[in-house]
């Protein structure tokens, strides 16, 4: 979509429009820069992982949080240790271990006495108060820990003895599971994994980036991240990204999407077959808002379907869930996502 088209198009939804097209041109023309000089300095630390790296800043830029799934080494911890020092943001670290309690998290009140002899709690915030939080191996902590921090991330406050405490904005988290061990692990469930906007598989460098790695982190002199955007500007692009206007095409291929892939309700006789459970309606919001962040990103001023259909595996597969007999005969959550994808292609 033009500027000129996407000025007619606000000037035409009426009142439900902002007041000033042209404002929001010029914002997302400031942001789409921003954000290119953003790719830019993480693109000098991290190398080869382009794809995680796009994925990750929609999340940011969408408001929400993401899931890592990789092996250990493929630069996670430096990842998100860059988006911090790129962005201007608080960042912090827990390793999540089965001892892990929620309050070494959230944080606790402690009995405190005065010099006068008068006794009272004091509260001293966890890790959790930061901007942006990464969450090592997330799956490795006790149900009642993933719970207490899962809460946070959906309520953005933490309650502590009756208190509630909110976390600072923007708040976001990105948690990283070992696909290879999960012996002393503790899954996920369905409807804690569904507060993760988009699920990101870090997979091996090629050869050249590989390569690169190889001869730029083992010099004396390693390139560090420059600050590119500040925590407003970030607030400021997550704003944005709501104003974006969603033609009703891409509005009608993210329902069809979402929708065909429940198998209660599906036309399609794979998914009918193989799903035990499909995505719910927040699958839509993480779409809708995936979309406009992608659109941003690339300079454009409107989402497209071929948005959405790039989107479509990160969005669904950590909310769909297959059946045993799609799992005897082999059959993949990307399969079906493809399946589901050519529906609205």
């Amino acid at each position: 979509m033009t500027a000129d088209t996407l000025n007619k198009t606000l000037t035409g939804l009426g009142n439900a429009a902002p007041p000033a097209g042209e404002d929001i041109i010029a914002e997302a023309k400031r942001t789409a820069a921003a954000i290119t000089a953003s790719r830019a300095a993480i693109g000098r630390v991290i190398f080869g992982q382009e794809r995680v790296v796009e994925q990750v800043l929609i999340t940011l830029l969408a408001g929400g949080h993401a899931l890592l799934i990789g092996v250990p080494g493929l630069g996670k911890t430096k990842l998100v240790e860059t988006l911090g020092a790129v962005f201007g943001l608080d960042a912090k670290r827990v390793q999540f271990t089965p001892d892990l309690m929620p309050a070494d998290i959230l944080g606790s009140e402690v009995l405190e006495e005065s010099e006068g002899g008068r006794r009272s709690f004091r509260f001293i915030p966890g890790p959790v108060f930061t901007q942006l939080l990464m969450a090592d191996e997330i799956n490795r902590a006790s149900p009642r820990t993933q719970s207490a921090l899962l809460q946070a991330m959906q309520e953005g406050r933490v309650a502590v003895a009756g208190h509630s405490h909110p976390l600072p904005a923007p708040f976001h988290v990105l948690a990283t599971q070992n696909p290879l061990e999960q012996e002393g692990t503790y899954p996920l469930p369905e409807a804690q994994l569904d507060r993760f906007l988009l699920q990101v598989d870090v997979e091996y460098p090629d050869r050249a980036a590989e390569r690169d790695i190889m001869l730029k982190t083992t010099g004396v002199d390693e390139a560090g991240p420059a600050r590119a955007m500040t925590a407003a500007d970030l607030a400021a692009a997550q704003r944005l990204v709501r104003r974006i206007p969603v033609g009703e095409s891409v509005t009608e291929a993210i329902l069809t999407l979402v929708r065909s892939g429940r198998p209660d309700s599906s036309d399609i006789e794979e998914v009918r077959q193989y799903v035990a459970w499909g995505p719910g309606p927040r699958a839509s919001q993480a779409l809708m808002l995936a979309a406009r962040a992608r659109a941003l990103m690339d300079g454009r001023f409107a989402p497209s379907i071929d948005d959405v259909l790039a989107l479509a595996a990160p969005v669904l597969r950590h909310r769909m869930a297959l059946s045993f007999a799609a799992r005897a005969e082999g059959v993949t959550v990307e399969r079906v996502i493809e399946r589901l994808a050519a529906t609205v292609a």
